[in-house]
């Protein structure tokens, strides 16, 4: 941290009435329950996508990891009916340095995007293309009664792949 985060802790520690460490704590109990399945070491895989697509552009513009750094954590020692594709680890990795080629990347993977789109809008996308392949539809030799449960719910609420909209 430098001197204007310190700053910016101080003030907004002040308006709450709180102490400083407290706004530190809470914002390193936030990080760590956003991040949670990377500090995981079981966690490999499809199941990372969700950690990446729901933070990763700032999470991967900070640490600057880029596509190949980005398979090894998500791929590294994954079975191949886990592993996620490297195009679409290569989309991820796009979104968070060069959205316009993003854009056209995922165009080419999902046929069913035609327009240009703004920045929310190719997140948005992304969240829904990614979250379909990868998170609620499970592979059919580890088809749990858990995992059939949750692509029901899924298909049953088109709401959660737009992310909670209605």
């Amino acid at each position: 941290m430098n001197a204007a985060d310190v700053r910016k802790v101080k003030k907004l520690a002040s308006r709450l009435g709180v102490r400083d460490s407290d706004v530190i704590r809470f914002a390193v109990k936030n990080m760590l329950a956003r991040l949670g399945p990377l500090y995981d070491p079981e966690v490999h895989g499809r199941n990372l996508v969700p950690v990446f697509v729901e933070s990763g552009a700032e999470l991967l513009r900070f640490f600057e990891i880029d596509a190949s750094r980005l398979e090894s954590i998500i791929n590294n020692g994954v079975e191949s009916d886990r592993r996620v594709e490297r195009d679409d680890i290569a989309l991820l990795a796009l979104t968070g340095s060069q959205e316009p080629y993003a854009a056209l990347k995922l165009s080419e993977l999902d046929r069913t995007e035609r327009r240009r789109q703004s920045s929310a809008e190719l997140s948005e996308s992304l969240r829904q293309y990614l979250y379909a392949k990868y998170v609620y539809r499970p592979t059919a030799e580890s088809e749990s009664p858990e995992a059939a449960r949750l692509a029901a719910v899924a298909s049953e609420q088109p709401e959660v792949l737009e992310g909670g909209r209605g």
